[in-house]
């Protein structure tokens, strides 16, 4: 009958535009230490033993006993089933961050409990190492979806904390003290620094920034997407123009959509370098 009831239940569709829930403070740290179940995993099967079961249900279950059964790795899907069943713990924030967290946790419990995560416990939970990378990933999209809607100071709290896709998509706030820290988040990617500088809605001021960033500014594919943005300041474009080997400025403007301006000034770098080619040889 315990089998039945749970093969009845409905999959539930993630909705990602959530409001971001009142009151919530991005300091209110956790120690997501206590509620990951560990490394490692068992080939444990779907179904829950008796005592799993019935303890994962019982009324009476106090939030150290469920997260004591969270860390367990071996606990089955019937048991998990049971805990978020349970309204006496399922509600409680460790216990839905571990229970989302455990691995034999079915997906589509997971994604409900996620959706309902304050935005702390989304950056947290995007983190975890033991998380699948779809369900990290639906978490970054719930942020990114509730950045607009957030504070200052939080967005802020979330620049050098959040993952590579919350902190490329706070280089697009318009407030430089968000988008100049994100620029220095250790898990901040070279791809994602490319995309935002080929968007248009990249501002002037973050492009100039870029240009000049002692990390950023020396990678050829950062270089390349800044010759691709008309803000991108004409004195730099000159310098990263000189620093280009002759065959990569020439597969840029053949290949490229490039502002005007940008090709004009890179023809000229290859006419120059060509006469000066031209000059050698003939003084050999």
């Amino acid at each position: 009958m315990r089998s039945n009831s749970l093969a009845n239940s409905h999959k539930r569709q993630i909705g990602i535009g959530q409001e971001f829930a009142p009151g919530e403070q991005l300091n209110d740290k956790m120690d997501f230490d206590d509620v990951q179940p560990d490394q490692q995993v068992s080939n444990a099967g779907q179904h829950a033993s008796e005592e799993d079961f019935e303890r994962a249900s019982d009324p009476a279950l106090s939030e150290d006993l469920a997260l004591a059964l969270l860390k367990r790795a071996d606990l089955a899907a019937e048991a998990l089933e049971a805990l978020f069943r349970n309204a006496s713990v399922s509600k409680l924030r460790k216990v839905k961050m571990a229970l989302a967290s455990h691995l034999h946790t079915p997906r589509r419990i997971a994604l409900q409990l996620i959706r309902d995560f304050y935005s702390f416990d989304l950056m947290q939970f995007a983190l975890t190492p033991v998380v699948p990378a779809d369900l990290k990933r639906v978490a970054d999209e719930l942020l990114v979806a509730r950045l607009s809607s957030i504070s200052l100071g939080e967005r802020i709290s979330l620049t050098r904390r959040g993952s590579a896709a919350v902190a490329a998509a706070l280089l697009l706030d318009k407030e430089a003290a968000v988008w100049r820290p994100a620029l220095e988040n250790p898990r901040l990617t070279e791809a994602a620094v490319v995309k935002v500088l080929l968007r248009p809605t990249a501002s002037a001021a973050l492009v100039e920034a870029v240009s000049h960033h002692s990390k950023w500014s020396v990678r050829p594919e950062i270089r390349s997407a800044l010759l691709r943005n008309d803000k991108t300041p004409l004195a730099r474009i000159l310098e990263f123009a000189r620093s280009m080997p002759p065959a990569q400025l020439r597969d840029l403007l053949h290949n490229s959509h490039l502002p005007e301006t940008v090709k004009r000034y890179l023809k000229k770098e290859l006419e120059s370098r060509g006469s000066i080619t031209r000059a050698s040889r003939n003084a050999g």
